[in-house]
This record gives C-alpha cells, sequence and structure tokens, in this order.
C-alpha cells in the first residue's frame, strides 16, 4: 500500500492506495477551519488588502493528523503495510519560515503581520511587483523569461517575496528560508529540508541550473539582492526518497517512523501519473477551483502565455509545460452562491439534488448560442495565455430576459473556451496536444466535460479517480519506495481512466465556431489592448477600498 497526501485550497484529502494495481482502499478529507484568509487575519482586528489570500499552516498539519489516520483505519490496511507516503500542493503556495522550518506566522508577536503568513496561489496582491519583474526581465534580455510565456505571474516566488520586502522589511529580514508549501510538508514528515525540481522551475524561475542574477535581483531593488539565499538549495527529482517519516509525524499519521516519503510535488502535475499522460503530447487539464494544464513532450519549444517549461518538471528526462486558468469552479460557484435566486435552491432541494446540478440540467437542454451570451473567464484575473491578474469577468448579451442557466451555461463555455485558447497556443508554437485528459472536481459534471468535448471538438479521456492528485501522490510514493522502479511504469500499473471517452457532438461543436469567434474577439479587445478598461476599474476598486488612494491603493 502506498498514501498520498493532496492539499488543496479549501481542504486535503489522503487515500490509500494499493501499490499492484492502483486499487483505492479508502480515502479522507478535512476541510480547513481558516480556509482561504481573505478579509481579516484570524483572531486580529486587521483589514487585509484587495486580492490577498493566506493559509494557516496549523491547517495542513491538521490534514496529517485527521484525514491519514482515518483513510488508514477505514481502509483495513495494517501500518506495517504501508511502503511509503508521497504528498502534493497548491503552487504557487509559499511561505517564510526561520532556519528550522518554523512558519514565522507561529512565531511570538507575528500573527498580526500579514506578510508573516503562508500566501496561497490566487493570492495576487503581487501583481506591481510581477510586472516591474516582467518589464525589467524583458528590458535586459533575460533568457530565462522566455521558458515562461514571456511574463511571470503574480502566483509565483520572486513576486510574492519582492511584495513581502516592499510592504514588511522586517518579515522580509527575519525570512531564512523561502518555501514554496509543496517542500514544508515534506519537511514537516521528514524533518529535513528539501526542494523539488518543479517548483522550483515553474514558480521560482530555475532554469538551466541557475536562479536569476544576483544582478537582476539589486536592479529589482538593492534589499532584494539576498533573495537567491532564501531558496537556494540542491534540487531533488520527482519520485526521489526526501527522507524518512519522524517519530513526531508517524505519531501524527499513525504511520511507522522511517517510512519512505517522496519528495514534494505539484497538484497538477503529480496527476499525470494517475491519468497516464506521462508520455509525450498527452495533455491532462485538471479542473477544480482553477485548471491547470501540464504535458511532457520531447520537443522543447516557447509557448506563448504558458506558464513554464521545465525540463523534469513533470517526470524526470521530459520537458513539461504548463498552462492554466485561474478560475474555473471558483467562477461557477461565486455565481451559484451570490446570484442565483431563492426558488432554484428550493426547486434543487424539492428534487433532491444540488444547485449546481440543477443549473446543469437546465442549462443541457439548449441549442448553442440561444442564450446570446459571451462571458470572459477572468474573475480571477487571466493566467494563460495572457498572464494577466489585473484583469476581470465580463459578460455580454444580457437582456431582462436572461435567466440564471443561460448565465451559468455562458460561464461554463467561457472556461472551455479559455482552455480552447491554450490547447491552440500550443499547438501554434510546435508542441502538438495529441489528447486531452481531464481529472480533478469537474469530472462529477457530465454536463461541463460536455461543454468542454463540444467547444474543443475532440473527445476528451477522464481519469477515474475523483481524488487523482492524491492517488498521483501515492503512485510518486511507490516509486519512492522502490515499489516500482520508475514513473513511467508506476503509472502504467496504478494510473486509472474511464473505459469510455465524452466524445464531441459534431452539430454542437460546429455551432460553437461562431460563438468562441466572440470570445477570441472580446478575448483580444480586453486582454490584448484594445482596451484597459478592466484594469481602470480594477485600480478604481483598489483605490476605493483602500480608501480614497492612499496606501496600497496607489500599487
Amino acid at each position: 500500500m502506498a498514501v498520498g497526501v493532496d492539499f488543496g485550497t479549501l481542504s486535503g484529502r489522503a487515500v490509500v492506495v494499493r501499490v499492484s494495481d492502483g486499487a483505492e482502499l479508502a480515502c479522507a478529507a478535512h476541510t480547513y477551519r481558516h480556509g482561504v484568509i481573505t478579509d481579516r487575519l484570524p483572531g486580529t482586528d486587521i483589514d487585509l488588502e484587495p486580492e490577498t489570500a493566506l493559509q494557516s499552516p496549523e491547517d495542513y498539519r491538521e490534514v496529517l493528523r485527521t484525514a491519514v489516520p482515518e483513510a488508514l483505519r477505514a481502509s483495513g490496511a495494517s501500518p506495517e503495510q504501508v511502503v511509503g507516503i508521497g504528498t502534493d500542493f497548491t503552487a504557487c503556495t509559499v511561505l517564510p519560515v526561520t532556519a528550522d522550518g518554523t512558519p514565522l506566522c507561529e512565531l511570538p508577536g507575528q500573527a498580526r503581520r500579514p506578510h508573516a503568513w503562508p500566501k496561497l496561489w490566487r493570492h495576487h496582491a503581487a501583481q506591481p511587483e510581477a510586472d516591474e519583474i516582467n518589464a525589467l526581465a524583458a528590458e535586459r534580455g533575460e533568457k530565462w523569461l522566455a521558458r515562461y510565456g514571456g511574463r511571470v505571474s503574480s502566483e509565483w516566488q520572486f513576486a510574492k517575496a519582492l511584495q513581502v520586502l516592499r510592504d514588511d522589511p522586517e518579515v522580509y529580514r527575519r525570512t531564512d528560508r523561502w518555501i514554496e508549501a509543496a517542500d514544508w510538508i515534506v519537511w514537516q514528515l521528514c524533518g529535513r529540508e528539501t526542494r523539488n525540481v518543479a517548483t522550483a522551475g515553474y514558480k521560482g524561475l530555475h532554469q538551466d541550473g541557475a536562479w536569476p542574477s544576483e544582478d537582476f535581483l539589486a536592479a529589482l531593488d538593492p534589499g532584494f539582492s539576498d533573495f537567491v539565499r532564501k531558496i537556494d538549495h540542491p534540487l531533488s527529482q520527482l519520485g526521489e526518497r526526501a527522507g524518512g517519516l519522524t517519530a513526531e509525524a508517524a505519531a501524527w499519521t499513525g504511520l511507522p517512523e522511517g517510512l519512505p516519503v517522496a519528495v514534494g510535488n505539484i497538484d497538477a502535475h503529480v496527476t499525470a501519473a494517475a491519468a497516464r499522460t506521462t508520455g509525450p503530447g498527452r495533455m491532462l487539464a485538471i479542473m477544480g477551483t482553477s485548471t491547470c494544464h501540464v504535458m511532457n513532450s520531447d520537443v522543447r519549444a516557447e509557448v506563448p502565455g504558458m506558464c513554464g517549461l521545465v525540463l523534469g518538471g513533470i517526470t524526470p528526462g521530459a520537458w513539461g509545460y504548463e498552462a492554466g486558468q485561474s478560475g474555473v469552479g471558483d467562477i461557477f460557484g461565486w455565481f451559484a452562491d451570490n446570484y442565483v435566486p431563492p426558488a432554484y435552491h428550493d426547486e434543487a432541494r424539492a428534487q433532491g439534488t444540488g444547485l449546481h446540478e440543477l443549473l446543469s440540467a437546465k442549462a443541457a437542454v439548449a441549442p448553442v448560442g440561444a442564450h446570446g451570451l459571451v462571458a470572459l473567464d477572468w474573475h480571477s484575473g487571466n493566467r494563460s495565455v495572457l498572464v494577466d491578474h489585473d484583469l476581470s469577468g465580463v459578460l455580454a448579451g444580457m437582456t431582462l430576459a436572461t435567466r440564471p442557466e443561460e448565465v451559468y451555461r455562458a460561464l461554463v463555455e467561457a472556461t472551455a473556451f479559455g482552455t480552447r485558447t491554450v490547447v491552440e497556443a500550443f499547438s501554434a508554437s510546435g508542441v502538438p496536444v495529441r489528447d486531452l485528459t481531464v481529472g480533478g472536481g469537474m469530472v462529477r459534471n457530465p454536463f461541463v466535460l460536455q461543454v468542454y468535448a463540444d467547444v474543443l471538438n475532440r473527445p476528451l479521456r477522464v481519469v477515474a479517480s475523483e481524488h487523482g492528485c492524491a492517488v498521483g501522490a501515492a503512485v510518486h510514493a511507490a516509486v519512492a519506495a522502490g515499489a516500482h522502479p520508475d514513473i513511467h511504469t508506476a503509472s502504467a500499473a496504478m494510473g486509472r481512466v474511464r473505459e469510455e471517452t465524452v466524445d464531441p457532438d459534431p452539430v454542437r461543436a460546429a455551432a460553437y465556431e461562431e460563438l468562441y469567434a466572440l470570445y477570441r474577439e472580446l478575448h483580444d479587445h480586453f486582454g490584448r489592448g484594445g482596451s484597459r478598461s478592466l484594469h481602470r476599474l480594477r485600480a478604481l476598486r483598489n483605490a476605493a477600498l483602500a480608501g480614497g488612494g492612499t496606501e496600497k491603493g496607489d500599487r
């Protein structure tokens, strides 16, 4: 048996998986008590600036204390039958820690400082710093910039750290190690710091064996010149053994002390092993609150708007590509939670179904384009292919007759159009997408999958497990423990996809061509310089929330 633990945006889950064939024996989940911290620091009266998204490290430890023992008990397996444990994390979720790995927010007197807390991947308040990094890198012709589609994201390590330096120099000074949560949780398990090649490459700008130069960092800000010292560490390949479970972590999890712990990994990337997409040209879209697109290739190319190109970033020896969308399930949830009339909630309860299922059923019966709507899926900014988190969502075509299910469908379609934009960018750059597999929470919604198949006009393979990230972590644990010789072999044995594909309907696929053309027209108008109105609205909002342009309102 192997244990995989997936740390998501709102919760963590653990699975116990049979090493021989990937059968899932049990799963347990734990919801983070603090969730996503966006408005006020826990236990304080300190308000947070717009676009802030923080988390509590104690919530992560609670997953180890609760979900892992519960899954183990439910599996019926004894701890001695487990050969290894692997983890994955959202990224870039990053935190400042001391030399021994203690989060700064847990030090005396530091809990009231927002920048001492972990910054979740969707913390976008560092957009000004990202813009500064992009401008300077382009001006200087930094070679690494092309590996990120020409633009660094505000979600990544350097922009977030530069924001800390600018906003709270004392926290920056006290930060001995600036570390991805993917590596920090492994540190908690095995008692030693490791750094994985994936987060270093995709989120830390590490390319061709080097970080951005000290000269570049000093040009950004003289106080930033030492930043690489806070992140530099020998990099471990995915699937390697990070160490053995400490006595403390063994007590948390109920697993044996010394159990092999796999090197940390990113949630979407680790899922490639569970989805059997470790071969070249096999794109995997992990669709949950956001979507991450990952794919191995034997071709190295510069794809505009990609989130990164890293050798060994998905499996050792292959070029791993990443792209993504910052909002998908989050957008559907936002609309359902805030803008659907009470009558729909009553109808869903009367039918014994969920609100999303009701909206999906109502939306599915209409012909393509009957709602007269087109949306832009930028409610959390645009990750790919524009890499601009100052953009925001758009809904065009509403009338007094527009119904909630029509808006819901337009939002689903917008996210599918966003994925098609990503696929086309790869293909146009000489990196062909041979097939597409989807995983994550959205696989539970047949309507969403069908819209994607129709918009993309290609069959979709579907990961068999709803817990693909956790299963992928278990696959890596099996490799780290020596139960399989490499990730490809382990993926073939333990990965699972549904036998049936979700196939496009030719009539709907043809009808979507015109709607997609309208999406691209709005996409380029608002996102490529036709209008700066979305950026101006964001600036106005931030200034108003900050008190009429004082302090952070000028950022």
